[in-house]
């Protein structure tokens, strides 16, 4: 055990200590307080803050149309046609108000003044964020039939808001914004992702229903590509587009949406039943997505358990006799969207992850309160299906309700609880254990014979195993390839997982490097997401690489990853050497696998993170659902993208 010796530390603590930074100098110094991170989710947060604001120029009614470039070198380019930052002299600081957006912190339109009800962004520090973590920042603005430009360097203004002079058309008004991220900031990469930005803005479109927004990557001139989104259906083409991969209980969109009294919020709700055993429910505050839910998402929830009781008891649905249907049964296989709009959203935290806004939950209470019990009654046929489904899930519930019970009571029975093939590791610290699901007992038997006892557990597992997409939860219980795995984690699944029971603080999936093996971790993957998603969203599932080649010259061995790497070995060896592609980990033996796959030193392995709940929700769906065909056009589109399987 590595212990670090403590430096010296100045106990005189007074003012001295304190510092002040000054401008955007804090952001520089901490910026993962402001946008999270300083990897790709941080570097492509930056694009979100520009947009946020021509959003918030649609939102209140004065932009129609967002164009967004990703330009040769990375640098990004963000147009609206909305009114144009201000570019009239802010009294308070005696600067062009374009100037003071762009360089103080917590400056800008969404503080009073009537000038946004509503608006998302970074609390408004966002522009001045990205211009103090970009390498350089151009705006333009087009307003009074004048162009307006001013450039900044790592936040400092190169120079003073110049006129450049008129535009050809004087009615034109709008931002444009031009920014280069910072390799010292985001040192990991300052390379854009298409599709992510494509997923954000898409989601974007279905929120502000009639505002066109255009994505143009133009990094290769030669291969150009530009994706267009807009939706006049708003939130319901938003549900449409989520199921699409789907079969669908009812062909109705159910739609509803209310204003409050005061006209001080608004929310809207989009929803429809799918066949799966799943719910997504995607939920937003001022365009920006609450990924922890909040006093929207909780009213929807309570409001929804209780109408759908309401109207069972009614019409007789459920018999006197019969218990209530719970949360999970009328929520399985829905697909909802909830989108509030508050003039003062209160969130929690800085990446504002929960609304915590109390007035909201009565107004979402209300508006299904009156209008999804109006449609059941003017639909029977369509509540009919959603409630047969719901009656289904109540009783695989209480089926697997009856399995969990016996697997507990026969775990207490037995001597042993944990799984006959586990090979336990001896600390029992969870930060620092780790169990490697090996693929097949040959791999498996060479895993524990290369592995360090005092922190590594292995269990071996063989065979193909249950594909929960198409399965509900009481046939999870006793499924004699699951189960293993359940016990051995020591959360329980479902409503019973408790992440402070996981007995390993890495989960590592180790198969073989080919398409039985690739099968193999995407069912696992489906399981951990579907029953266990706090084990994956809290990082702690990782994919093993294990080497594709084992390259031996005058007995000195060199293995490879990729195909790239191996001829690259080869290179260098230049002749005189032997090839062993490896088929599967059972042909490593125990030292091999330790060197290459298992060794904390040496290893590489794959954390698996979902960055985006509806994104996974579809790659799960598709990847393992019924549908052929939706596989089929994934398969051909990203089939550039597979390397080194033997197909």
């Amino acid at each position: 055990m590595e212990i670090n010796e403590m430096t010296h530390v100045d106990t005189n603590y007074g003012s001295d200590q304190i510092q002040v930074l000054e401008g955007l100098e804090a952001v520089r110094k901490r910026p993962g307080m402001y946008i999270g991170s300083t990897g790709p989710r941080g570097l492509h947060h930056l694009v979100y803050e520009i947009v946020d604001n021509a959003i918030d120029e649609a939102l209140a009614g004065y932009c129609d149309r967002i164009d967004v470039k990703i330009l040769p070198g990375d640098i990004i380019y963000v147009k609206d046609n909305g009114r144009g930052i201000p570019v009239g002299v802010q009294q308070q600081t005696g600067l062009p108000a374009v100037t003071v957006v762009y360089t103080i912190l917590h400056a800008g339109g969404k503080f009073g003044g009537g000038s946004y009800k509503v608006s998302g962004g970074l609390h408004g520090v966002g522009a001045s964020v990205v211009n103090a973590l970009s390498t350089w920042l151009e705006v333009e603005v087009r307003q009074n039939g004048q162009l307006y430009r001013q450039r900044f360097e790592r936040g400092n203004a190169v120079y003073d808001l110049q006129n450049v002079g008129p535009i050809e058309n004087p009615e034109e008004t709008g931002t444009t914004v031009r920014f280069k991220a910072d390799p010292e900031v985001f040192k990991e990469t300052t390379v854009y992702e298409f599709d992510v930005l494509e997923q954000r803005l898409r989601e974007q479109a279905f929120l502000n229903a009639g505002v066109n927004i255009v994505l143009t990557d133009e990094r290769d001139p030669e291969n150009i590509r530009e994706e267009q989104f807009h939706y006049e259906g708003g939130i319901s083409s938003f549900v449409d587009y989520l199921n699409k991969n789907k079969e669908r209980v009812h062909p109705e969109i159910m739609y509803f949406s209310a204003t409050a009294a005061d006209n001080n919020s608004t929310c809207e709700v989009a929803m429809q039943y799918t066949d799966s055993f799943n719910e997504l429910i995607l939920s937003f505050a001022n365009n920006i997505r609450t990924v922890d839910g909040g006093t929207h998402e909780d009213g929807f929830k309570r409001a929804l358990t209780r109408i759908m009781n309401d109207y069972a008891r009614k019409y007789n649905i459920l018999k006197d006799a019969d218990k209530n249907l719970s949360g999970e049964d009328v929520r399985e296989g829905l697909t909802c969207v909830i989108s509030v709009k508050v003039k003062e959203a209160q969130f929690e935290g800085q990446t504002k992850g929960k609304l915590g806004n109390t007035e909201i939950t009565g107004l979402i209470s209300s508006l299904l309160s009156e209008k999804l019990m109006t449609f059941f009654e003017e639909n029977p046929a369509v509540a009919r299906a959603i409630f047969d489904k719901a009656m289904a899930a109540s009783r695989a519930r209480e089926a697997a309700r009856k399995a969990r019970e016996l697997v507990r009571r026969k775990s207490a029975l037995e001597s042993a609880t944990l799984p006959g093939k586990l090979a336990d590791c001896q600390s029992r610290n969870p930060e620092e254990t780790e169990i490697y699901i090996v693929e097949g007992d040959s791999a498996g038997g060479s895993a524990k014979g290369g592995r360090d006892r005092k922190f590594q557990a292995i269990l071996p597992l063989w065979g193909k195993m249950l594909n929960v997409e198409k399965a509900r939860l009481d046939r999870v219980y006793g499924n004699d390839k699951l189960m293993p795995v359940i016990t051995a984690l020591g959360t329980g699944i479902g409503e019973d997982f408790d992440l402070t029971k996981l007995r390993y603080g890495r989960v590592i999936i180790m198969a073989d490097a080919d398409v039985d093996g690739s099968h193999i971790r995407t069912l696992l993957l489906t399981f951990f997401y579907r029953y266990m998603r706090p084990l994956v969203e809290a990082g702690h599932v990782y994919i093993a690489q294990p080497p594709l080649y084992r390259v031996t010259k005058n007995k000195r061995h060199y293995y490879a990853y990729s195909d790239s790497e191996r001829d690259q070995i080869m290179n260098e060896l230049n002749s005189g050497y032997d090839i062993q592609r490896y088929k599967g980990l059972g042909e490593m033996d125990s030292d091999q696998l330790w060197e290459t796959t298992m060794n904390p030193e040496t290893r590489v392995m794959l954390q698996v993170t979902p960055s985006d709940a509806a994104l996974a929700d579809e790659v799960f769906t598709v990847l393992m659902g019924d549908k052929v065909e939706p596989r089929r056009e994934f398969i051909e589109k990203n089939a550039k993208y597979v390397k080194n399987l033997d197909i």
